[in-house]
């Protein structure tokens, strides 16, 4: 209005009033907290989504378009309507942080909504992947164009990519190598997921389009979709984006069994001309057992002689019971400790529920030297108390009814069963009269390894770039000898429930989770 008439066609301080709206909520906006997650500029129609407003100025000689007075012409009105706005919606969001706030989101919410809107009609324009044959240029494509006979590797990096692409079979495999790490989609919306480089490309890619209107799986280009990421921590981490992405944007992939993880090998053992790979530290240790079984010969206290397959059983047994030992170890249990209850061979799993028995056993820790305190009945039922170690420092730990129903407690006890004749015995290596003479199990262990490894050339892969085409064919890629694991999904509502914890915005959760599962990691890489 313009002195009460109606200007239905606006004019210059409706303009005005525009501009200042526009103009005080970016200037907030970029003040406020809220800019950290939201980049963009915001535009007027943003500001305006949702607003009713009525703007009523009073002036003298006012100068109007038209017969019928609809538009406002004074342009001196603009500039006084945009000081006007613009300092009475700075005061009010001063004195109203809350309600500013309320304000700031919603147009942040419209803007972003505006956006997502702009890309769908852009992927919609575009009539999918295959229609117009635009692939991604870094795509090494393969000859056979029958989707089931055809399989892509998502490659982590140029390096690697460039040596899949001269290793592999051109007929059927294609190559994509990405840079870097890609977006985590669990924490970004569809317009900003639509603006990452690394995400087209795969799209792409893959054929089947992206979003509710455009994807379709039939379009799938490749029915072996496989994810060949390197086995340090930068690659498990690349391998759990592209696991979220796919999870979220194409979970048909995954129900209908066309993603694949590639298991590159850990290390690469060669013995004279012949060589081998190995895809993990399980698989490595068992090579080295057979070849000390091989090769090496036991006798223990100059009577029982271990070699062959009773040695390799031995060096089995004793690997698995330091590995369950250093598990509790990181729990906070000393070594000592933990071989002394082994070596008690308790019969009666449920003897820490008694006083009488706790008493007993307790008394037994005090004879062999363990400082024990503050017997107590805790949560659940079961005794409780804390113990000293003098050996290991007076390393103090407090000992809970969950470390007696431990599976790795129950390891050690059963393995120190199985080997409680050769405890506290000496062993000679070799049958000669000069054989070395070894006392204790963890110092025997090692000697055998060692011995085990001797002449032989071990490499331990970080990358995939450290093999040549032909090695990363050979371990990674041939049909005929690679690993592959499928992914699947037992439980929906468990992995969304991970995702959501694992990959989300919320910091909490994921600290939560963290503490309560650190203990459980059997490989940290630093």
């Amino acid at each position: 209005f313009a002195n009460n008439i109606n200007t239905r066609e606006g004019g210059s301080h409706l303009i005005g009033f525009k501009s200042a709206l526009t103009r005080g909520i970016n200037q907030y906006l970029g003040n406020s907290p809220l800019a950290k997650s939201f980049k963009e500029k915001l535009t007027g129609d943003d500001v305006r989504e949702g607003l009713t407003a009525v703007v009523s100025v009073k002036l003298p000689n006012p100068q109007y378009e038209g017969q019928t007075k609809s538009k406002l012409g004074n342009s001196e009105v603009k500039g006084l309507m945009e000081t006007l706005v613009n300092e009475g919606l700075s005061v009010f969001f001063e004195e109203n942080p809350s309600v500013a706030k309320a304000i700031i989101s919603k147009v942040i919410d419209a803007a972003r909504a505006r956006e997502a809107a702009r890309k769908a009609k852009e992927l919609a324009r575009r009539k999918g992947v295959l229609a117009d044959f635009s692939l991604p240029g870094k795509l090494a494509d393969c000859q056979e164009r029958d989707p089931e006979r055809s399989e892509v590797f998502i490659v982590e990096g140029d390096s690697a990519g460039g040596s899949a692409k001269q290793g592999r079979d051109r007929r059927y495999q294609a190559i994509l190598p990405l840079k870097g790490k890609i977006l985590n989609v669990e924490k970004s919306r569809f317009d900003k997921m639509m603006s990452s480089d690394e995400i087209k490309t795969m799209i792409a890619a893959l054929g089947t389009g992206i979003g509710d209107k455009d994807y379709d799986i039939q379009r799938l280009r490749y029915h072996k979709v496989i994810i060949m990421t390197d086995a340090d921590v930068d690659g498990a981490h690349i391998r759990t984006l592209l696991l979220t992405f796919f999870f979220r944007q194409m979970p048909d992939l995954i129900e209908k069994g066309h993603l694949y993880v590639a298991q590159p090998p850990l290390y690469r053992v060669a013995d004279g001309k012949k060589e081998q790979y190995v895809k993990d530290e399980e698989t490595f240790n068992e090579l080295i057992i057979k070849r000390i079984a091989e090769k090496e010969r036991l006798l223990v206290a100059d009577k029982e002689d271990l070699s062959g397959q009773k040695l390799n059983v031995f060096l089995k047994a004793l690997i698995r019971y330091y590995d369950n030992l250093k598990e509790l170890e990181r729990r906070g249990y000393s070594e000592g400790f933990v071989e002394f209850i082994a070596s008690c061979a308790v019969k009666d799993k449920d003897f820490y529920k008694t006083k009488e028995s706790m008493e007993a056993f307790i008394q037994s820790l005090s004879d062999a030297g363990f400082d024990v305190r503050d017997l107590r009945l805790g949560e659940g039922g079961h005794y409780e108390f804390g113990v000293s170690d003098p050996k290991n420092g007076g390393h103090h730990f407090t000992i809970q009814w969950d470390f007696f129903v431990s599976p790795q407690l129950r390891r050690v006890m059963e393995i120190a069963r199985q080997l409680k004749d050769y405890r506290g015995r000496e062993f000679k290596l070799g049958a000669e009269a000069d054989g070395k003479v070894i006392s204790d199990w963890p110092s025997l262990l090692e000697e055998l390894m060692n011995r085990g490894k001797s002449g032989l050339g071990i490499q331990r892969y970080k990358g995939l770039g450290e093999m040549n085409p032909a090695q990363l064919w050979d371990t990674t890629m041939d049909p005929e000898k690679r690993s592959l694991l499928r992914v699947r999904v037992e439980d929906v509502v468990e992995a969304d429930e991970i995702f959501n914890i694992l990959m989300g915005d919320k910091v909490e959760p994921r600290r939560e989770f963290i503490y309560n599962n650190a203990l459980e990691v059997k490989e940290l890489d630093i």
